[in-house]
């Protein structure tokens, strides 16, 4: 499989987790759900998005493990994850929770985990 697909399934799968996680936030800020809402409620709504992230997470992982015929080891893989994670989490947050500011210390975690990235694929 492609290293471009597996990243692809991997950012798609990071996008669905962090709705699943946070999106119920969001929801109750824009008055979809209340503080009311029962929370049995609010994890079905979660479990569903997070049904969608595994359908990607999933083969992401299995097509792009070496050990099946792909590109990257499970450690590479993770790291590739957890760096796709911040990245999305970021976006997200600075999108959909407009108070929510960047701050230099949060740029240094980023180059740490880029820094990460690259030390995982040192040979």
């Amino acid at each position: 499989m492609s290293i471009w697909i597996t990243i692809g399934l991997l950012v798609i799968s990071n996008i669905f987790m962090t709705f699943a996680w946070y999106g119920h936030l969001k929801l109750q800020d824009a008055r979809i759900i209340t503080g009311n809402t029962p929370l049995y409620i609010v994890i079905l709504i979660s479990w569903g998005i997070a049904l969608l992230e595994y359908a990607c997470q999933v083969p992401a992982n299995r097509y792009g493990f070496v050990g099946n015929g792909g590109h990257f080891t499970l450690m590479q893989l993770k790291v590739i994850q957890e760096a796709i994670t911040l990245a999305v989490f970021t976006v997200f947050t600075v999108v959909f929770f407009r108070g929510e500011t960047l701050h230099w210390n949060h740029f240094a975690a980023f180059v740490c985990l880029i820094l990460a990235v690259y030390f995982v694929f040192m040979k």
